[in-house]
């Protein structure tokens, strides 16, 4: 039985977003630079990291509060060891459940099987640019493009569809390359939803004006390829819905830095060691672990998952447009930690 809940903005919880690493084997300049994610750096130990059994334990509190998707990220998902092991166990709680995975796909072709078999249903994969040379220098790691195409092939081969692609658009560094990703994706028959460039964390020396605008990128692609907007497919869609006026598919665009969603939030996160945050700008967030570690009944989990949400109020992005020109510059959780 779900017993919804609602924040102080009268916003429910439907989607919850588990982080199952803080490591990746990429680099992305807007999430892990490599200048400071390098050798040393030192991630999570293994023992602070939540495990699968603890995962699916407050997994299946969330969906009895009203949760109906499931997200597994990271860091790189699946660099966590017999993650297909986690699928299963989310499956199992409710088969309705939208069991979906956000990754960067290097791994994918290894993987999608095995995936696929335990659950999961579709994929989400970030790939920024087609250019090689300008994905190697995006990705910090000089990894080649085909590498990602052929996971994203795998994972339609296999059924992890609808398969969306998200790509990250920062001025001067990739914003030449949407027009060749929307082309090559509509004729691929996946959706790219292209994402402004968002000050998430504190690290990737995000400005005003390396923001390139949903606005902005619209035109570019419409300008090649005709676009119409389309209604949003459910209420607290983040992206805006555009087709392609040939009617070979569609588009989306995030603009939480020029058209923030805040009012339409439904997202939770789970962090890699068990915070939940309620807003991807938290500062802070509620420990899960340590109180299920401590002993703590599902019934008294549950008080407190309510507890926060019951008090949420978060909106960041509204808040940093509102002050536009300046930045908010509060201290702000890692994404990498929560998985965007």
């Amino acid at each position: 039985m779900q017993v919804a809940i609602t924040d102080l903005l009268g916003r429910s919880l439907k989607d919850l977003r588990i982080s199952v690493t803080d490591r990746c084997n990429f680099r992305c300049t807007y999430c892990m630079p490599a200048e400071i994610f390098g050798e040393s750096y030192q991630f999570l130990p293994k023992d602070e990291i939540l495990t699968f059994e603890e995962i699916a334990r407050l997994a299946r509190l969330f969906v009895s509060l009203g949760v109906n998707k499931l997200r597994i990220t990271g860091g790189e998902p699946l660099l966590r060891t017999d993650l297909p092991n986690l699928v299963s166990m989310l499956s199992s709680i409710d088969p309705s459940l939208d069991l979906t995975l956000t990754t960067n796909a290097y791994l994918l072709p290894q993987q999608a099987v095995s995936l696929r078999e335990a659950g999961l249903k579709r994929v989400t994969v970030s790939l920024d640019a087609l250019d090689d040379e300008v994905f190697k220098q995006m990705n910090g790691r000089g990894f080649p493009v085909q590498r990602v195409l052929d996971g994203i092939e795998k994972a339609a081969e296999v059924g992890l569809t609808p398969i969306k692609i998200n790509a990250v658009v920062q001025k001067g560094v990739n914003d030449h390359c949407v027009v060749d990703l929307a082309r090559y994706f509509k004729e691929a028959g996946h959706i790219v939803r292209f994402i402004e460039y968002m000050d998430v964390g504190n690290r990737n020396g995000w400005k005003w004006d390396h923001v390139v605008s949903a606005a902005e990128i619209v035109e570019s692609i419409g300008a090649e390829l005709p676009l119409e907007p389309v209604d949003s497919n459910y209420a607290g869609e983040v992206a805006n819905r555009y087709r392609y006026l040939d009617g070979s598919g569609e588009i989306g665009v995030i603009a939480s830095v020029t058209k923030p969603f805040c009012g339409d939030c439904t997202r939770a996160r789970l962090s890699t060691d068990g915070k939940l945050y309620t807003c991807l700008f938290a500062s802070g967030g509620l420990d899960l672990r340590d109180a299920m570690r401590s002993g703590a009944t599902d019934d008294e989990l549950v008080e407190r998952i309510t507890g926060i949400w019951n008090r949420r109020a978060d909106r960041y992005s509204e808040e940093r447009t509102e002050l536009a020109p300046l930045q908010n510059r509060r201290q702000k959780v890692e994404m990498y930690h929560i998985g965007g």
